[in-house]
């Protein structure tokens, strides 16, 4: 793309009152953005408003510092990363998003130089959003990071959206298993490129760009608006294969994104949770409408062929050393696999555990701090604690 071209992409983007379906039917109109902006009022107004009309002809004072920054963005990639805006009349635009209802008619791009080839981008064949709550239980951030580590050893990109919670579990979960053979994750932002939000994920924004893809459809230095995550959400299930979702509440982000999924025809996974966790509600209403129950990888490549192969299985945990001949067990292990028992899967407060176990609290304060340093319990604010199992 020249800059010239670049320029005529921004204006037509970026005139207000136009929005991607306006402006696509302008290009099925006259063509290119060159010609778009070539032709007269009266020829505008055939298909938009005269006041869209107008404002296409007279761009913003704003535009001109938004295309400068553009593409001193665009020729400015630190290596050996590189950068790219796509249009959709790029050969390399993603056909899973033309499929979708509402194409973003710019996309901008971030990654690491090897996804880049003389071939233009390659965007993966293979890929899962993962997505759920901004504040998930620990038990629910150990599953999205497992499942997408899972995911990504068998070659699978995971699609999330860089939010706090189960979005930044997953990234995490699949650049621990990434490869040079295909970006590892792809992060879907809802502000302009230039920008990390929430501002605590920017060492992991910056570990993606090195091996995945960050991705967004907004202007450069879009801020954080609220109304802009929703929307893109829409393109975190476009770019999937299908929608796992791992936590939710029932008036989640995450019900958007596997609603969109599901419009588009793509396939919606859920992990069931605690009946007691609200974070679990929203997954418990989607396995209610239809969407498939998961316990596992294998349970997701079944139902998508296309992700293909079987899902590397978790090693089994070491069996714990035997006592030396004639020594009795170590107490210490009895009390903490009983403990644990009682626990269960669901958070409990102390007085309930006293009662299930008739351990005084002190007791089972001092083994609760044990375990916790382990990893074996997390706990929870309101004086909680839950077990945790092996992702």
């Amino acid at each position: 793309m020249t800059e010239q071209e670049l320029h005529d992409w921004l204006r037509l983007s970026a005139t207000p009152g136009l929005g991607n379906t306006t402006i696509r039917r302008l290009l099925a109109r006259f063509g290119l953005p060159a010609d778009v902006l070539a032709q007269t009022s009266a020829a505008l107004e055939s298909c938009i408003t005269p006041a869209q009309a107008w404002a296409l002809h007279h761009p913003s004072p704003e535009l001109q510092a938004l295309q400068a920054a553009t593409w001193a963005w665009l020729t400015s990639a630190p290596a050996p990363l590189q950068r790219h805006v796509l249009t959709l009349g790029d050969a390399d635009y993603p056909a899973s998003l033309l499929e979708t209802a509402d194409p973003p008619v710019l996309l901008y791009i971030t990654g690491h130089a090897r996804w880049f080839g003389a071939q233009g981008l390659a965007w993966p064949h293979r890929a899962l959003a993962v997505v759920g709550s901004r504040n998930p239980t620990p038990q629910g951030a150990l599953h999205a990071r497992a499942f997408a580590q899972t995911l990504a050893r068998q070659g699978v990109t995971v699609v999330s959206g860089l939010a706090l919670g189960i979005d930044a579990a997953a990234h995490a979960g699949a650049l621990e298993a990434a490869t040079d053979t295909q970006p590892a994750t792809i992060a879907v932002i809802g502000t302009g490129i230039d920008r990390v939000y929430p501002r605590a994920n920017h060492q992991l924004a910056a570990q993606i760009a090195e091996q995945g893809w960050i991705v967004s459809e907004y202007h450069l230095g879009t801020p954080p608006l609220a109304q802009n995550f929703p929307k893109r959400n829409r393109l975190i299930a476009g770019l999937a294969s299908g929608t796992l979702v791992v936590e939710a509440a029932t008036a989640s982000g995450s019900l958007v994104t596997a609603r969109l999924a599901s419009e588009q025809g793509r396939e919606v996974f859920a992990i069931p949770g605690s009946i007691h966790a609200p974070q679990s509600k929203g997954c418990h209403a989607l396995i209610r409408q239809g969407a498939k129950l998961v316990e596992s990888v294998e349970d997701i490549l079944e139902e998508l062929p296309a992700l293909g192969g079987a899902a590397a299985r978790a090693p089994a945990a070491e069996p714990a050393p035997a006592a030396a001949p004639g020594a009795a067990a170590s107490n210490d292990q009895h009390e903490d696999q009983g403990l644990l028992q009682a626990l269960g899967f669901d958070p409990v407060d102390l007085d309930s555990l006293c009662s299930r176990t008739g351990i005084d609290i002190a007791s089972l304060q001092i083994q609760l701090l044990e375990l916790e340093l382990q990893g074996q319990v997390a706990r929870l604010p309101g004086g909680l604690f839950q077990r945790l199992a092996a992702g």
